[in-house]
């Protein structure tokens, strides 16, 4: 038995069999993206916004965190309360260990790997570093429409109100510099909290 370890997100994540590797590598990976649930805004999408720092990007507006820090124990004010946006980034480092068999737990490491290089584990212990790194790939020129064409995203649908008034949407549209597609995919939340 060798002692060596196996990085945690290696190339073959998820890939157990040949089958499985021979069809991801060979079809799958080089494939467009068409997203059929996206968080990040219209505004966003539009404006092509330069996120301040890793909380903006990753944790604000983002309801399965949110619930994650809540069945955790965090209180309200480093989820979506008055806390400062480290100090919401540190709660989530205490967090994301907890997440251990729910996708969070694996789209935590994934996100951090594909779009900011980093392959460290988030926990209490390294939540500083990382959120600092990360808010220098940001600073580096991440943007919005960066990362989805970083993606390789060709068509996305962006969670919207029904109330919503569509016009971020044809900004987007009308701007010829922009070739992704962007939808929008209505959610009632709000018709339901009657």
């Amino acid at each position: 038995m060798s002692n060596q370890k196996t990085a945690f997100l290696q190339e073959n994540f998820l890939l157990h069999t040949e089958l499985s590797r021979k069809l991801y590598f060979g079809y799958a990976a080089d494939q467009p993206i068409i997203d059929f649930h996206n968080h990040l805004s219209p505004f966003e999408i539009a404006t092509d916004h330069r996120f301040e720092n890793m909380t903006r990007i990753w944790l604000s507006g983002d309801h399965y965190k949110w619930r994650a820090m809540r069945t955790a124990g965090i209180p309200e004010t480093f989820i979506t309360g008055a806390a400062s946006d480290e100090d919401k980034f540190l709660a989530w480092s205490k967090t994301v260990p907890k997440t251990i068999r729910n996708p969070l737990f694996h789209w935590t490491y994934l996100e951090l790997k594909n779009s900011f290089g980093i392959t460290d584990y988030l926990n209490e212990t390294t939540a500083s570093s990382i959120y600092q790194r990360g808010n220098e790939v940001l600073a580096s020129g991440l943007t919005a429409r960066r990362l989805l064409q970083d993606y390789k995203v060709v068509h996305l649908c962006t969670t919207d109100d029904p109330l919503d008034d569509l016009s971020h949407h044809q900004a987007i549209l009308s701007d010829p510099s922009f070739g992704i597609g962007v939808t929008p995919s209505f959610r009632p939340d709000k018709s339901f909290a009657v």
